[in-house]
């Protein structure tokens, strides 16, 4: 076949501009977003990711009631059945890479890989629910990952104190906690450098 004369146009082009790493990166960091369901979790790692953020977000059936606790999300219509995926550049030399975990339950299992070679965690929370965090943060606290605590902004959502909230979650005094609205690319943003400024903190602590 003559590809001179070939009528198909279609070429490879590789990634889109904006995909493309920072050739100034030095370093790269897996951080998890974690947290129950309904959280905030794929819209966190969407609001933040520079790139367009892979998700694995599925309709939710019927074969989920009396299974999945939707409760205080009862209007969500999808969720993350595997992982979201995106990235973002804290600096000219770090880039983080951004793992969102499912939500229910019965997805738990694929935790332990999304972990692997994790520096650190966020765990978003609800106030509303802040029971289905309890698990959450214990394999977190299980496994030895650094994490910081981000209370999701809900517009019915009860605000207490950090302190309240640390006793509640029972927390070490050093685990920071701050409020964030996951829509906000600038709000997600702060906690990430929370967490990163908490993992320096750490390594200088054990140094």
């Amino acid at each position: 076949m003559d590809f001179r004369n070939s009528k198909n146009t279609d070429t490879i082009t590789g990634p889109r501009s904006e995909d493309v790493l920072p050739h100034t990166a030095a370093a790269a960091v897996k951080v998890v977003v974690v947290g129950g369901f309904g959280v905030g979790k794929t819209t966190m790692v969407g609001s933040v990711s520079e790139i367009r953020p892979l998700t694995t977000e599925e309709t939710m059936t019927q074969a989920g009631i009396g299974v999945d606790d939707n409760y205080g999300s009862e209007t969500k219509t999808a969720t993350t059945v595997a992982m979201d995926f995106g990235r973002i550049s804290i600096s000219e030399e770090l880039v983080l890479y951004l793992f969102g975990t499912p939500g229910q339950e019965r997805f738990w299992f694929l935790w332990n890989g999304l972990f692997e070679g994790a520096l650190g965690a966020v765990v978003l929370i609800d106030t509303r629910r802040l029971e289905v965090s309890f698990d959450v943060i214990g394999r977190l606290e299980e496994r030895g990952v650094p994490f910081v605590v981000a209370v999701n902004s809900f517009p019915d959502a009860p605000d207490h104190p950090v302190e309240t909230l640390r006793k509640a979650l029972d927390l070490e005094p050093a685990v920071p906690i701050l409020s964030c609205d996951a829509r906000r690319r600038e709000s997600s943003r702060d906690v990430l450098m929370t967490l990163m400024r908490y993992l320096h903190t750490l390594t200088v602590a054990r140094a």
